[in-house]
């Protein structure tokens, strides 16, 4: 009875807010409109399960992966909470995402009115080697797509920032990478990254890294390796970055 409830109020909601064919909002914006109306009510917040998402999808008549990528938007924002196993509810409270400081270089510089200059792009597919397949739990030699972008603002060289894409996402090597990336990995392909697992160390410039930024060789530089995941934990890139030492520092809050 208490389910049958929960899918009645679902369906409730369903029938104020319906799916419009005829907009031009993708599906999972219309899905996700529908699920912060549904949560607004009293029988959520007091810590029912939302229906299943396959009973979701059947509601409305889309693809389980059309609710999944809205109810994964909801958990990214701390609204909603994913338990493995047992369903998604609300959150007793709102939480903070763990990128809520983890803005893309091409982000944090227009937030400060500099313009982004791409230096250098490359992308090719290329076979996985022993770190990468590390990494992304893949096998060795599994081809994959490697993105190597050389930025900076005008004039300078800043960054270099080399990726490794999870094949699950079969992408293709033709996507536009110019644009900021997890905006593209969003978009293009449903994918809301969550969680980066981060080391931060300081190195010494190589013969081919003192030559992209134009350093002697030996100069200091950042280094930042992280792989990150999507909002179900699933693998999604393997990166490294490269900043000119006299360019950055890297400052965060704690709070106590």
């Amino acid at each position: 009875m208490r389910n049958h409830g929960i899918f009645a109020m679902f369906k409730h909601t369903c029938m104020q807010l319906k799916i419009d064919s005829e907009s031009k909002a993708p599906l999972h914006n219309q899905v996700e409109k529908m699920l912060r109306a549904l949560i607004e009510e009293p029988a959520y917040r007091d810590g029912d399960f939302l229906p299943k998402e396959v009973d979701i999808a059947n509601s409305l008549g889309v693809a389980r992966n059309t609710v999944r990528h809205a109810i994964g938007k909801l958990v990214n924002e701390g609204l909603l909470v994913r338990k493995k196993g047992v369903g998604t509810k609300v959150a007793a409270s709102r939480i903070p995402t763990r990128l809520d400081s983890w803005w893309s270089f091409t982000k944090e510089m227009s937030l400060r009115g500099i313009a982004v200059v791409n230096f250098e792009l490359d992308v090719q597919k290329i076979p996985a080697d022993e770190e990468v397949a590390a990494a992304l739990h893949i096998k060795p030699g599994t081809k994959i797509i490697q993105m190597s972008r050389l930025r900076g603002t005008t004039g300078t060289p800043s960054l270099l920032s080399v990726s490794w894409f999870h094949p699950r996402l079969k992408m293709t090597g033709d996507e536009n990478f110019s644009r900021p990336l997890y905006q593209m990995l969003e978009e293009q392909f449903g994918v809301i990254v969550s969680i980066s697992r981060e080391e931060i160390s300081a190195i010494s410039a190589d013969e081919s890294l003192a030559g992209k930024f134009g350093l002697a060789e030996g100069a200091p530089l950042l280094f930042r390796q992280r792989v990150v995941s999507d909002s179900d934990g699933r693998l999604v890139e393997y990166n490294k970055v490269y900043y000119k030492g006299d360019g950055f520092k890297y400052s965060i809050d704690i709070k106590t």
